[in-house]
């Protein structure tokens, strides 16, 4: 009796470690690692080019590798890349001439404010909205709300999946 419990026991253990292996093996490999000097590679090398050499922790390879994860899963609708930030809502509502209406705010906000971008949305059962910028903060949002809460009193800020900004200020 006792070889047989041992018998068990231990074939118990190798499945139990093989289950294990398995799973560390799918994780691992569902995981695209990252390191910080492939992200720094020049694809053009000449003879009076210098060298970069990284020297860090593995730890930090393996942050940013989760936060270029992370953020390739930020997208709306459509293949359309973001982030979340803040956007002014200048117009909300569901009567029955509220497309009229949110057209005519839109086109009159254009107008006041032509370098600022203006977004037309629809939410079910029937509400339209305009919502106005794409801001990081909300302290940046607020410098705009005070400029457009003069002509739009009724206007608020909301978080919203902004664009990203750009990076090259005109």
């Amino acid at each position: 009796m006792p070889a047989k419990y041992y018998f068990c026991a231990m074939i118990r253990k190798l499945f139990l470690l093989s289950v294990i292996l398995c799973f560390y093996t799918v994780f691992s490999s569902a995981q695209a690692f990252v390191s910080t000097a492939s992200l720094f590679k020049r694809p053009l090398v000449t003879n009076n080019s210098g060298s970069l050499n990284i020297i860090q922790n593995r730890a930090l390879d393996s942050l940013i590798s989760r936060y270029i994860m992370v953020n390739n899963e930020l997208r709306i609708e459509n293949d359309h890349y973001g982030m979340p930030g803040y956007r002014i809502q200048i117009f909300n509502s569901s009567t029955r001439n509220a497309r009229d209406e949110s057209n005519k705010t839109m086109a009159e906000f254009l107008s006041k404010f032509p370098d600022i971008k203006a977004y037309a949305l629809y939410a079910q059962p029937g509400w339209f909205k305009i919502r106005v910028g794409d801001f990081r903060t909300k302290a940046e949002a607020i410098k705009l709300f005070l400029a457009i809460s003069k002509d739009y009193p009724d206007s608020y800020l909301v978080p919203d999946f902004i664009n990203f900004p750009d990076l090259v200020k005109k």
